[in-house]
């Protein structure tokens, strides 16, 4: 089963690496990009699983100043109420987004409330990292896990103290449109010499038989720079140019999650010819106590003997030569060992150690 994994793992990075991508899939125009969204707001409705709003005065102090803008004076009185929650509301702002358009929200408890299960969020205004308002939030909260508490015993799952409200808040102010002077910047998500010459190459290819010029070039293994014809627009040269097919280059590199035991290794990954051995030890001690009782009549006290038994077992020391040129005879070697995933990746790191390992050791 571990040797099917790998295998399946190794030809779906083959015909991943194989296989031609479109530009608008690997990289973005400069400047269009989410915006963050922060705000500070009030959910009601809970059943007694808001703040407690001793511990939390933040929580009576917003309460205070929302009921004084409706015209309620509570002032001089004390709150106990704990149906309330002070959150913190999170939202990313498309650079599509317009004015009146809906976004999605997030909401996490900030006091010490147990559920936000059943509340709703009010009014809220959502700024950015200028201070401007760009949005306002409202709406039911929905969450998804769930605490329960009884005297002897405790049952959750998920997070009941963070929700999300989809669609919950309207844009209010749009971003500010790209600045379009001519030129034109293209930025790749994965930055990579060799696919950013492509997508230059690419796109002159095209720019030649469409405009008769060369309208890209290659400024460093990460933007692409763009000079837009006067004769189309930018919506139209990027929608033509994002179409554009070429096939990414990815640098060699294995990463590894010693948590979960998950082990990706890429296409060009390479290990130099070296033999492994590896061998776990195993020791287990395990305690029987007896009981030795006095004999009858006597002025003995039974007392409990400890005993001890430990077993020292080694496993594995099977050598193996490991290298390879390609993906599929690396895997093929690890194999050979039989191995289960966390001494494939003692394995690596150790190969990584000795310098035999061509490619970037990347630990999660």
């Amino acid at each position: 089963m571990r040797r099917l994994f790998l295998v399946a793992i190794a030809c779906l990075l083959s015909v991943q690496a194989s296989a031609a991508v479109r530009i608008k899939d690997i990289s973005s125009l400069q400047g269009v990009r989410d915006n963050q969204l922060l705000g500070y707001g009030l959910v009601v409705g809970m059943q007694g699983s808001g703040d407690t709003l001793r511990n939390s005065p933040f929580t009576q102090q917003a309460m205070q100043s929302m009921l004084d803008r409706m015209g309620i004076e509570v002032r001089n009185t004390t709150l106990g109420s704990r149906n309330v929650a002070a959150v913190i509301v999170t939202a990313d702002l498309p650079p599509a987004a317009g004015v009146g358009s809906r976004i999605d929200v997030t909401v996490s408890s900030l006091g010490d409330a147990t559920s936000l299960m059943g509340g709703t969020l009010i009014l809220t205004t959502l700024s950015g990292a200028d201070g401007q308002t760009y949005a306002v939030a409202q709406g039911a909260v929905s969450v998804t896990g769930f605490d329960v508490a009884g005297q002897a015993e405790t049952l959750s799952q998920g997070v009941p103290t963070a929700g999300r409200i989809s669609n919950g808040a309207l844009v209010e102010k749009s971003l500010p449109p790209i600045k379009d002077g001519g030129v034109l910047t293209l930025e790749l998500r994965n930055p990579d010499y060799k696919t950013a010459v492509r997508i230059a190459d690419a796109i002159n290819d095209y720019a030649r038989e469409r405009f008769h010029k060369q309208v890209a070039y290659d400024q460093d293994f990460r933007t692409i720079t763009l000079f837009r014809p006067p004769q189309i627009g930018v919506a139209r040269f990027m929608a033509e140019i994002g179409d554009l097919m070429i096939e990414p280059d990815m640098a060699a590199r294995v990463v590894l999650d010693a948590r979960t035991g998950t082990i990706v290794i890429g296409q060009d990954v390479q290990i130099s010819t070296v033999a492994v051995t590896h061998g776990t030890l195993s020791v287990r001690i395990t305690e029987t106590p007896t009981v030795s009782q006095p004999a009858p009549f006597s002025d003995g006290k039974t007392v409990v003997t400890p005993r001890t038994q430990i077993e020292a077992t080694e496993q594995g020391g099977q050598v193996a030569i490991i290298g390879g040129t390609s993906l599929r005879s690396l895997v093929a070697g690890l194999n050979r060992i039989g191995l289960k995933p966390p001494g494939i990746i003692a394995i690596l790191q150790a190969i990584k150690t000795a310098g035999a390992l061509q490619a970037d050791l990347v630990v999660q």
